[in-house]
C-alpha cells in the first residue's frame, strides 16, 4: 500500500503568533502517525512560483493521511495557520 503526505507550501504573515500553530500541530499530527520529512529549512527556487517554507509529512497510507488532516482537533489548530499564514494544503498518495 503506497503511503500518503501532506504537503504545505506556507508563506507566514505573524511569525510570532504562527509559533502557536507549529507548537500545537506537531503532537497532534506525531500522534496521527506522521512523520515530518520536510519542515521549513533552506530551499531554492529553481523553477516557477513559490511559497517561503515547505512542509512534508508521511503517512503510513493515503488514507491516513486524509484522516489527519481532517481530524477536528487539528482542523482546530489549523485555524491558527489559516490567520497567520498564505498557504496552500495537500493531501497526496505516494508512488509504490
Amino acid at each position: 500500500m503506497p503511503k500518503g503526505y501532506i504537503i504545505g507550501h506556507i508563506t507566514v504573515r505573524d511569525p510570532e503568533a504562527y509559533k502557536e500553530y507549529v507548537e500545537r500541530d506537531t503532537p497532534i499530527l506525531k500522534r496521527l502517525g506522521g512523520k515530518f520529512l520536510v519542515r521549513g529549512g533552506q530551499s531554492q527556487l529553481m523553477e516557477g512560483d513559490a511559497f517561503a517554507r515547505h512542509v512534508v509529512l508521511e503517512f503510513p497510507s493515503y488514507q491516513e493521511a486524509l484522516a489527519a488532516y481532517n481530524d477536528p482537533e487539528y482542523q482546530e489548530v489549523a485555524k491558527i495557520r489559516q490567520r497567520t499564514a498564505d498557504s496552500t494544503i495537500l493531501v497526496v498518495e505516494g508512488a509504490e
